[in-house]
């Protein structure tokens, strides 16, 4: 019985993936002609019946160089463009501008849009899925906690600790995968700081619980045995009961007796309940651990590759290493980390041509006019940041490694991540990654440790 179940899983759920693409093709149909009739789009195809242009944009986003789909149809129809996706017409543009209108007006004209399987998983009161007044509140509250002035205080040794603890436990000629590094180095550093945990055992199980975790956010919702999102909320449930293990903890001793994490000082400063207080935390863990450790990963490797700027970076930390006082000991003082021009001009680099945040999903909460187009309410939008990152009008050899770009003087505005359309690694309007300063202090030192131990 067993055996047919995974035989046949696969057919069961491409039939009902084809039936529900089917009826949201004919509820298309039977609008589309209002649709057409209030709404001028920007142009574009139509795609397969039914799946439209979805299987060609997954091929893409999957591949070494996602913008693949995206660059063909600019080709065609121009740098916005609508075309066919999940069921739904969709407009998606690589236009800087159009890019930056879409995120400027998050909670006015537009709204984050995710599948069920991820809203379910990272829960309703995460900053991630929330909307309105309730994700502005829960966005001020992460802000607040992982400030530019809080890193030095709250932060800069804590992940050098974390950081030692790791790299003292590989040893000489060991054979290592990088990326296996890099998402121990970043899981134990996001538990570190929002839990508190450091005991070995206890991150080990918490990595374990959210790698089944992340691995059930773009499934299909199947809340069936088998099934990777059925796995993924048993792992939610569990890293929930933990979080609210230390809730408790906290609550019923007056000491701190959860660490120095951001849960503690949550709890301490803020007012949310305990269930949104769960759901906070698992969002911060999501949003923080893939992305550090991709970052991490890909600068290592773009530097391998380039080792006229691997040398220039391990001068600059050398240099680091070399000027600090008997009385700063062995650990980085924030002098240094905010003097890394070099190294910083290599994260910039890495996150223009390898960042996460590849595209956004965004639906019209109402019909939208921009330019010449109408985008009608409900339509899906999708600004494709990478698009932008890798267009060589933008950036002269766009697909090659060169930090120096961001030392010379004309690309300094354009560099501004906090608010150029051309460069946004974070995002930006209301749903900027609050934690953007941490992740890049985390890469910075994790930099400086990894180029100073190893060759």
């Amino acid at each position: 019985m067993a055996e047919i179940f995974v035989t046949f899983w696969p057919l069961f759920v491409s039939s009902l993936l084809f039936i529900v693409l089917l009826v949201k093709f004919l509820v298309y149909k039977k609008n589309g002609s209002n649709t057409t009739e209030k709404c001028k789009l920007p142009p574009g195809g139509r795609g397969w019946p039914i799946v439209g242009d979805s299987f060609s944009w997954y091929n893409a986003v999957a591949s070494s160089h996602p913008p693949s789909f995206v660059e063909k149809q600019v080709e065609r129809f121009g740098k916005i463009f609508s075309c066919s996706l999940f069921g739904k017409r969709a407009v998606v543009s690589a236009d800087p501008m159009f890019n930056r209108f879409v995120m400027q007006n998050e909670g006015k004209l537009f709204q984050s849009c995710y599948p069920k399987s991820f809203r379910d998983l990272v829960g309703k009161n995460g900053v991630i899925t929330a909307q309105g007044e309730h994700q502005r509140k829960l966005h001020s509250i992460a802000s607040n906690l992982m400030r530019l002035d809080k890193l030095n205080s709250q932060f800069l040794q804590d992940v050098q600790i974390v950081m030692r603890q790791i790299f003292t436990n590989l040893h000489d000629k060991q054979i290592i995968l990088l990326q296996d590094v890099c998402r121990k180095i970043a899981i134990n550093l996001m538990v570190n700081q929002l839990l508190g945990v450091s005991s070995e055992s206890e991150v080990n199980e918490i990595t374990q619980l959210f790698s089944d975790f992340v691995d059930g956010c773009l499934s299909a919702p199947i809340n069936l045995p088998g099934f990777a999102y059925h796995t993924a909320m048993k792992a939610r449930e569990s890293i929930i009961s933990k979080i609210n293990s230390s809730i408790k903890i906290h609550r019923q001793q007056s000491s701190p007796a959860i660490g120095n994490g951001v849960l503690r000082r949550l709890l301490e400063e803020e007012s949310l309940p305990d269930d949104a207080v769960a759901d906070f935390i698992i969002n911060l863990l999501f949003a923080g651990n893939e992305t550090t450790a991709k970052t991490m990963l890909f600068a290592v490797y773009f530097l391998t590759q380039c080792p006229t700027a691997m040398k220039q970076l391990l001068d600059e930390q050398q240099s680091l290493r070399s000027q600090r006082s008997s009385i700063d000991g062995e650990m980085l003082q924030w002098k240094d980390y905010k003097a890394m021009p070099f190294t910083q001009c290599v994260i910039d680099e890495t996150l223009r041509l390898a960042g996460i945040a590849i595209w956004l999903m965004r639906e019209a909460k109402e019909d939208v006019q921009y330019e010449d187009y109408v985008i009608p309410k409900g339509c899906f939008i999708v600004p494709f940041l990478s698009a932008v990152h890798l267009n060589e009008k933008v950036y002269e050899d766009a697909l090659t490694f060169n930090p120096w770009r961001w030392m010379i003087p004309e690309n300094q505005e354009k560099r501004n991540w906090r608010s150029s359309p051309y460069f946004a690694p974070f995002g930006g309007g209301a749903r900027f990654c609050p934690g953007a300063e941490l992740a890049r202090l985390q890469i910075a030192i994790f930099l400086h440790y990894f180029v100073t131990t190893y060759r």
